[in-house]
């Protein structure tokens, strides 16, 4: 599971630029409409847009815009058709990448993440040559920089996670999907304040890459992340503590 959580870790140190807010929000907007379409516009009866929905704000996103999303995806106000897609594919070092997307142009998007592949050192595959390697997880982020990360891992364990992982400045705890919110609640009823709660594909186990792999891999990671039709990028690549110290002082 360390890969995930270096790759997540990295993600969240990087934040979200304030230029690139408006990207995230609308990233934020798609995932509520396609939950809508499918589950219906009742958070009461829809689990994943329950999700969607404190996912939107615990990144801040206006709640007229949320308003916004539920409507166009019920169909009260006109909006682009969206496909979900998941592609699966192998970057630098042989390591395992899953893609979901949102897209108005299947096609289009396909090939703009193909095109990543290549250019990267990494290939997409076929449906199913990587999704095995990966689990469905709840997963809670928690600064636990001035708390005892020791004894926040109990309160966890307690509160129903089946996995807790202390990193230096903050833990992640692992669920099962549908333990995410009983969890994510009990947590706050302790005053604990969650950084973010999201289903994730978190791999079963990792691959450790050498530098001039792990550089590749974390720039295709980068990139396809950047994609505007891209909700979330999942790998099983294992970066080294010197690598990740050393490409952060590069980007930041």
């Amino acid at each position: 599971m360390s890969g995930h959580s270096k790759w997540s870790t990295i993600k969240r140190k990087k934040g979200v630029a304030d230029a690139r807010r408006g990207q995230l929000f609308t990233k934020l907007a798609r995932e509520i409409i396609i939950v809508v379409r499918e589950g219906g516009a009742n958070p009461e009866a829809n689990f994943r847009l329950r999700l969607a929905v404190q996912k939107a704000r615990d990144n801040n996103m206006p709640l007229e815009n949320i308003e916004r999303a539920i409507k166009r995806g019920s169909g009260e106000t006109d909006g682009v058709s969206l496909v979900e897609m998941v592609l699966e594919g192998y970057g630098p070092g042989g390591t395992a990448i899953l893609v979901q997307a949102l897209s108005d142009n299947r096609n289009r998007t396909l090939q703009d993440i193909r095109n990543l592949f290549s250019r990267h050192n990494g290939s997409l595959g076929e449906n199913g040559c990587v999704a095995w390697l990966f689990d469905s997880r709840g997963m809670i982020t928690i600064d636990s920089s001035n708390l005892d990360s020791e004894e926040l891992a109990l309160q966890a364990i307690d509160a129903g996670a089946e996995d807790v992982r202390i990193e230096d400045t903050h833990i992640e705890i692992y669920t099962a999907p549908e333990e995410l919110e009983k969890v994510r609640e009990a947590l706050e009823a302790k005053n604990l304040q969650v950084a973010s709660a999201e289903l994730s594909m978190v791999p079963r186990t990792t691959v450790e890459l050498e530098e001039k792999a792990a550089i590749q891999a974390m720039k295709l990671l980068d990139k396809l992340e950047e994609l505007d039709e891209v909700q979330n990028v999942s790998c099983n690549a294992d970066f080294s503590d010197a690598f990740l110290e050393k490409y952060q002082s590069q980007v930041s």
